[in-house]
């Protein structure tokens, strides 16, 4: 069997991640994928980095159409029988030429397709209206939640027989693999996210203050449109000693960085099941998350982690208070389980398999 992948090429966190590990996983496994980017960018340099079977179309933009020919010419002379897309223009391409291939097309919904582009005006919804439409036409629908799922049923109105619950994996390492971690003399707490509105980071620094505890130092982890106003929200909440903004990091100095962190947080207010959860995890550091996506499948119990409500500044940091007052054994005990827990269920190998096993009913 073979697939394509196709991705805009212009990802650049979860969505590249879940990617790359999953066509890792494949080659692996001597699966037949190869991943087609739309453009050049950070996608098609990780897939080269990882010495992945990479090809890049060369379209500049979402509104540059003259590449849809080449693109069904790529599809039809490859012999694909599986053509997989992932994000919005993605998605919007497959669904142009869909009665010009042969291969049936499937696609992955990593995120809540009605919040892709909210706060984006009058574009955004129009944007929005164009994405479901594709959605719809695939043949084949992976969601990375069961909410997801839910909402393309009832909402989209698409087939439930087309719609498949697969969560994300990634790659476990053995304990004696992971780096041991330092001394340090605070509770440090790392949140890997973009910065953007929907990440919460906003709720998280006012929890911080709420906590009103010095010796809780918080790290954020990433580059995006809210990062001047999270340093600036840090600032008027004279949070400055306690926050320290890392901006973009590589998975190498992430791991670096987990050396010496106590608690990975995430207090977003819409996510699907977030991979960055599942690395810290893997790195064993227990977790803290608001109940998004999928997360009380993650995190079933009060053994296995923190579960704080959405947008509740209060919850966040009774959470927070709950994790600095365990005694770092019983942290230590708690991550351990997390890990041995999430290993069994939400490995790439397993994830790769319940795909492989959709693909073999459409192809």
């Amino acid at each position: 069997m073979k697939v394509l992948h196709v991705n805009a090429g212009l990802e650049n966190g979860g969505g590249l991640t879940h990617i790359i590990n999953l066509l890792k996983e494949a080659k692996n496994e001597q699966q037949n994928f190869t991943l087609l980017c739309l453009a050049d960018g950070p996608v098609a340099q990780a897939a080269r980095t990882a010495k992945l079977d990479v090809q890049v179309l060369g379209i500049k933009s979402r509104y540059d159409l003259g590449g849809l020919n080449k693109l069904a010419n790529f599809i039809n002379q490859g012999n694909f029988n599986i053509v997989h897309t992932h994000g919005a223009r993605a998605n919007l391409f497959l669904s142009l030429i869909r009665r010009k291939i042969t291969a049936k097309w499937c696609i992955t919904i990593h995120s809540d397709p009605y919040l892709d582009f909210v706060g984006r005006g009058l574009k955004g919804k129009i944007f929005t209206k164009v994405n479901l439409h594709a959605i719809s036409q695939a043949d084949c629908i992976f969601a990375v939640t069961k909410r997801f799922a839910n909402l393309l049923i009832k909402k989209v109105k698409i087939n439930p027989e087309k719609v498949h619950v697969i969560y994300n994996g990634t790659f476990f390492h053995e304990n004696s693999q992971i780096p041991a971690k330092y001394e340090h003399p605070n509770f440090n707490i790392v949140n890997v996210a973009r910065a953007e509105k929907v990440k919460g980071q906003a709720l998280l620094l006012q929890a911080l203050k709420k906590l009103n505890n010095a010796n809780v130092h918080l790290f954020i982890v990433g580059d995006g449109t809210e990062l001047n106003s999270l340093k600036n929200l840090a600032q008027q909440l004279k949070l400055g000693p306690q926050v320290i903004f890392q901006g973009f990091m590589t998975h190498k100095q992430l791991k670096n960085l987990y050396r010496r962190m106590d608690l990975a947080v995430l207090t977003s207010y819409s996510e699907s099941f977030p991979l960055v959860l599942l690395e810290a995890s893997d790195n064993l550091l227990p977790l803290l998350s608001t109940a998004v996506g999928d997360i009380k499948v993650m995190i079933p119990d009060q053994k296995h982690g923190f579960v704080a409500n959405i947008g509740d500044v209060d919850s966040i940091c009774t959470q927070l208070k709950q994790a600095v007052d365990t005694p770092k054994e019983l942290l230590k005990e708690m991550a351990q389980r997390e890990k041995n827990y999430v290993e069994r269920h939400f490995s790439l190998k397993k994830q790769l398999e319940s795909i492989l096993q959709v693909y073999s009913t459409i192809a």
